[in-house]
């Protein structure tokens, strides 16, 4: 489920950790980068009840105006359209789901704030007083309310990151991602999905956990050749003039590069420019990828890398898999 870009992206994080720390153990800080994954996988599920918690809420509201001493006609018929969701009824009855939820102790229930600011600014929103107002009541339409809820409302609630940033210090620069990968579990939701409807695995294959322990051991293990090499293509710049999280960005892609056979180095450029935009600025962007592309073709004229030739790659360029 963890997508290659947010594993690719816990490797960066754990390797600057790791030299800002002055840590020299390596082993303890692999067990760190494999305990920040654990902890994106618990934000997973802890999203997903959000939209749970925002109906629930939603629902206590409508009751509490139906029971209003003097209620007017409105509140005696309130709309529960999106309290009864089909999807989030869906994700509600899910037993993985609340297992998975009950078993890492996650819950929304110390933040009630929160869950009030998303229904006030989600039912705000001109989207869902259109979709009360919808005449037919389809899953297609549940479905995609869900995703704008995520996409335009969870998205951009301050007061989400805030307190995600007060839960856990592995959750705030992963959260936009795991986000992304709710979303797309929502969007491959259908109507005759059950209860024992199965949760996406922390990795999508065993593939992935021995690509990142591999990623991660490969950019520290050959730091001094990588950091070598990328100062011999920035004209012998001394190495302090260029940002550190640019040349970890690059030792970490060189890593990949070298490293494994199997993945086109069209892959690895793309993934690697796609972090530096999140994390660094557009002028790193083309410095990362300047630097790159000259160390790459030098490494391939000397013939030190070598690349499996295959027809299509398991993980795609937008690498969203789950």
């Amino acid at each position: 489920m963890i997508s290659r870009r947010i594993l690719r992206i816990k490797v960066l994080q754990t390797i600057y950790s790791h030299y800002i720390s002055g840590n020299q153990d390596i082993t303890k800080s692999e067990k760190e980068l494999f305990y920040s994954i654990q902890k994106s996988y618990d934000l997973y599920f802890l999203l997903l009840l959000l939209s749970i918690n925002v109906a629930d809420y939603a629902n206590e509201v409508l009751e509490a105006r139906r029971n209003k001493l003097i209620p007017s006609q409105e509140d005696l018929n309130p709309n529960f359209k999106f309290v009864n969701n089909k999807l989030i009824t869906q994700l509600r009855e899910n037993t993985e789901l609340a297992s998975k939820l009950s078993s890492s102790k996650l819950s929304w229930v110390n933040y009630p704030e929160l869950i009030k600011r998303l229904y006030k600014e989600f039912t705000e929103t001109e989207e869902y007083k259109n979709y009360l107002n919808e005449p037919t009541n389809t899953y297609e339409n549940d479905r995609r309310i869900l995703i704008f809820f995520y996409e335009n409302v969870v998205c951009e609630c301050d007061l989400l990151y805030s307190t995600l940033e007060e839960m856990s210090c592995y959750w705030i620069d992963s959260v936009e991602f795991i986000i992304g990968m709710v979303k797309k579990t929502l969007s491959r939701y259908k109507i005759g999905f059950d209860n024992t409807y199965p949760m996406p695995t922390i990795y999508h294959s065993q593939d992935d956990k021995i690509f990142v322990g591999k990623l991660f051991r490969s950019a520290i293990a050959n730091n001094e050749t990588y950091r070598e090499l990328i100062s011999k293509s920035t004209n012998n710049w001394d190495l302090d003039r260029i940002a550190f999280l640019d040349i970890l960005i690059m030792q970490i892609a060189l890593a990949e590069i070298c490293a494994f056979p199997e993945i086109p180095i069209r892959v690895s450029f793309n993934e690697y420019i796609e972090i530096a935009k999140f994390f660094s600025t557009s002028k790193s962007c083309l410095f990362i990828n300047g630097v790159l592309d000259s160390i790459v073709q030098q490494l391939i004229a000397d013939k030190k890398i070598k690349k499996i030739a295959v027809e299509t790659e398991k993980e795609s360029t937008s690498d969203e898999n789950e």
